[in-house]
C-alpha cells in the first residue's frame, strides 16, 4: 500500500486528507499540533499522526524516505528545506504554494533524481492555471491568438455571511491574507506596463458582475507578467491577473493601509491603548479625538464608510492593548482574526473568472469566459480547502499511479497534468463553465 506524507495540518489541508484515506493510501500528517491532524483522521485506520516541527529536521529525513511522496503544506519558506529531502530520497513531491526562486533553482537536481515536484497544484495558484491553459491551448491549436486575458479569484464569505463592514471574513490562513495586502502590483493592459504601489493596492478597483453572486470589485494580484511566458501567450496585449472582494473591503483597506496599521515595523506599544495606537501612528500628539484626526489625516469625511470599518474593530476605543514591542501588522491582523473568522454555520465561497479575446486567422474574434463559483457547506468544509487541497489530492494519486511523466520542478500548466485533474475535478462538482463566441463587447472594459 503507497505511503503519503503529509506536512502541516492548516485550515485547508482536511480534504486531501480524507480524499487519499478513502481512495486506500496509507497517510501521515506530521504537524505541531498533533490533535488538529487526528481530527483530520478522524479514527480511520490506515491515518496516522505524528507531533512534529519544522526545525526537526533528522525526523523530517526519516519521514521522506519512508513515504512513497511528500506534499508540503507548510508556510512557503520550508518548502525548499522539503524538496532537498525528496530529491536527496529520489521521492515525488507535491505544493500549493507559488514557486519561489530557491525551488526554480532545483530544477535540475530533481531532473537528476527523477522526480517531480510539483508545485501551484491548489486554486489559485492551481485551478487557474489549469483552466486557463485548456483554453489557451484550444485557441492556439485552431491557429489563434489569445489578444486579452483576465484571471480573476477570490476566497468570500457567501453573500449572505457578509455581515461587517468589509464584507469579508478568513476562511483560509488569515494572516496570509492580511499580509498580501501590502503587496505591489503589475499587469500588462493593452500594450502598456501598469505598477501599482503597494499603498496605492486598493485605490482603483473595477467592478465585474458575476452570475448568481452580483457585483464584486477587483484589484491586482502581484506580478502578472510572468504569466505571459508561463502560459506562453507573447502575443497578449493585455495580461491581468486579480483578486475578486465584495464591495467594501478595498475601500476599508486603503484607508487601513493609510493609516500605516499593517507595516512590519517594530515598536514598543507598551502600555497603550488601540486610540494610542492610532494617534502613534499617524502622528498625533494624543489620542483625543482620535477618528476626526484620522479622517483629517487621511483628507477624508469624519462620516466615511472606511472609518466606520476601523471603529467596528476597535480601533479606535480606549481598550488597552496589552502589547510590547511589537509590529502594526501583528496587532491589527489580529484584532482582525478576532472579530472576521468565519462561522461554523455560516458558508464560504470560491469566485474565479477567466475571460479571454481571441482572434483567429479568418478574422473571427470572440470573447471566451471560463467562470466557477463553489460553495462551502460549514467552516469545516469550506469551499477554499476544497478547491485548493483537492487538485493537489488528485496530483498526489497521479503521480502514485505513475501518470505524469513529468521531472524537474513544474506547475500544472502541461495537458498531461492539467486535463485528468481538470477531469477528475468535475466528478466532485469542482467545475469551469466555459462560454465561447461571445462579442467583443463582453470584455472587461
Amino acid at each position: 500500500m503507497k505511503k503519503v506524507l503529509i506536512l502541516g495540518a492548516g485550515m485547508v489541508v482536511k480534504p486531501i486528507v480524507q480524499y487519499l484515506l478513502n481512495r486506500g493510501y496509507k497517510v501521515t500528517v506530521a504537524t505541531r499540533t498533533k490533535s488538529k491532524a487526528d481530527a483530520m483522521i478522524d479514527g480511520h485506520p490506515q491515518g496516522t499522526s505524528l507531533e512534529w516541527t519544522v526545525d526537526d529536521e533528522s525526523t523530517l529525513d526519516t519521514l521522506v524516505a519512508t513515504h512513497d511522496i511528500s506534499v508540503s503544506l507548510l508556510p512557503y519558506a520550508y518548502h525548499t528545506m522539503v524538496a532537498k529531502k525528496c530529491i536527496a530520497h529520489k521521492k515525488n513531491m507535491v505544493t500549493t504554494s507559488y514557486v519561489l526562486p530557491k525551488m526554480k533553482a532545483l530544477d535540475e537536481e530533481a531532473k537528476a533524481a527523477d522526480i517531480l515536484i510539483l508545485n501551484e497544484i491548489g486554486l489559485d495558484p492551481g485551478i487557474d492555471h489549469m483552466s486557463a491553459m485548456r483554453i489557451i491551448d484550444h485557441v492556439h491549436n485552431l491557429d489563434g491568438k489569445i489578444e486579452e486575458f483576465y484571471s480573476l479569484c477570490g476566497a468570500l464569505p457567501a453573500p449572505e455571511a457578509c455581515d461587517n463592514p468589509f464584507n469579508y471574513k478568513f476562511s483560509w490562513s488569515p494572516k496570509g491574507v492580511v499580509m498580501a495586502s501590502n503587496n505591489d502590483g503589475r499587469y500588462l493592459r493593452h500594450g502598456k506596463e501598469i505598477i501599482v504601489d503597494p499603498i496605492d493596492l486598493f485605490k482603483s478597483p473595477f467592478g465585474v458582475d458575476f452570475p448568481d453572486v452580483g457585483p464584486l470589485q477587483v484589484y491586482p494580484n502581484r506580478d502578472s507578467f510572468p504569466y505571459i511566458e508561463l502560459y506562453k501567450i507573447p502575443e497578449t496585449a493585455t495580461m491581468f491577473r486579480g483578486t475578486f472582494r465584495h464591495k467594501g473591503w478595498c475601500e476599508s483597506l486603503d484607508a487601513i493601509k493609510r493609516l500605516h496599521l499593517i507595516t512590519n515595523d517594530k515598536m514598543d506599544f507598551t502600555g497603550k491603548t488601540y486610540a494610542d495606537f492610532i494617534a502613534m501612528m499617524i502622528g498625533a500628539e494624543n489620542s483625543d479625538n482620535i477618528r476626526q484626526k484620522a479622517a483629517g489625516y487621511l483628507g477624508i469625511g469624519v462620516d466615511s464608510y472606511s472609518l466606520d470599518a476601523v471603529e467596528w474593530l476597535g480601533l479606535f476605543s480606549n481598550k488597552p492593548m496589552d502589547r510590547g514591542e511589537d509590529t502594526p501588522f501583528e496587532i491589527t491582523s489580529d484584532v482582525m482574526i478576532d472579530k472576521m473568522m468565519i462561522g461554523r454555520e455560516e458558508r464560504d465561497m470560491v469566485v474565479m473568472q477567466h475571460t479571454f479575446l481571441a482572434s483567429y486567422p479568418d478574422g473571427k474574434r470572440e470573447v471566451i469566459k471560463s467562470r466557477m463559483l463553489d460553495f462551502g457547506t460549514l467552516a469545516t468544509d469550506t469551499a477554499i480547502a476544497r478547491t485548493v487541497a483537492l487538485p493537489a489530492a488528485v496530483g498526489v494519486e497521479m503521480l502514485l499511479e505513475g501518470k505524469i511523466n513529468a521531472k524537474g520542478v513544474h506547475i500544472p500548466v502541461i495537458p498531461e497534468i492539467y486535463n485528468p485533474i481538470l477531469d477528475r475535478l468535475e466528478d466532485m462538482d469542482i467545475k469551469m463553465i466555459e462560454e465561447y463566441g461571445l462579442p467583443e463587447s463582453e470584455i472587461i472594459k
